[in-house]
């Protein structure tokens, strides 16, 4: 398997793109998500990149150390509000966390994220929105 870098919200991750001397079939099959596993590997990074503990995060999360580690090993179904308490100790918003999640299983599932809105889009929508919104958020507060 040759690994090549990935770089997905600004952290840089090595993913397997097959074999270097194998011709990729027109379609791949895409192997089966599994959201816990994700959303485990999301918490166990941001916590590693903070450089806490296990210990620390359960504490301020109010939650066991023995369940903290199994849902970051994706063995056990976080709830959301379980989630929201991890987010909160981590002092990462749980919107954050979830678009971090979200933007794997669209790498896992082959779908390309773009960095900027399209300019289609953009010009389709741009008419219809007011005026004040256009300006840029610092003088927006003016």
């Amino acid at each position: 398997m040759v690994k090549q870098p990935v770089t997905v919200n600004g952290v840089i991750r090595w993913q397997e793109m097959g074999d270097a001397n194998t011709v990729q079939p027109e379609k791949e099959e895409h192997k089966m998500v599994v959201l816990r596993h994700e959303i485990g590997d999301v918490l166990r990074d941001v916590r590693q990149r903070q450089g806490r503990t296990l210990r620390e995060v359960s504490h301020s999360a109010r939650v066991s150390l023995g369940y903290l580690s199994e849902v970051e090993r994706g063995q056990k179904e976080a709830s959301s509000e379980l989630l929201s308490s991890i987010c909160a100790a981590l002092d990462v918003p749980l919107s954050l966390m979830l678009r971090e999640v979200s933007d794997r299983v669209a790498l896992a599932e082959g779908v390309v994220i773009p960095d900027t809105v399209p300019v289609d889009l953009t010009k389709e929508f741009s008419g219809d929105v007011p005026s004040h919104l256009n300006k840029p958020l610092a003088s927006a507060a003016n």
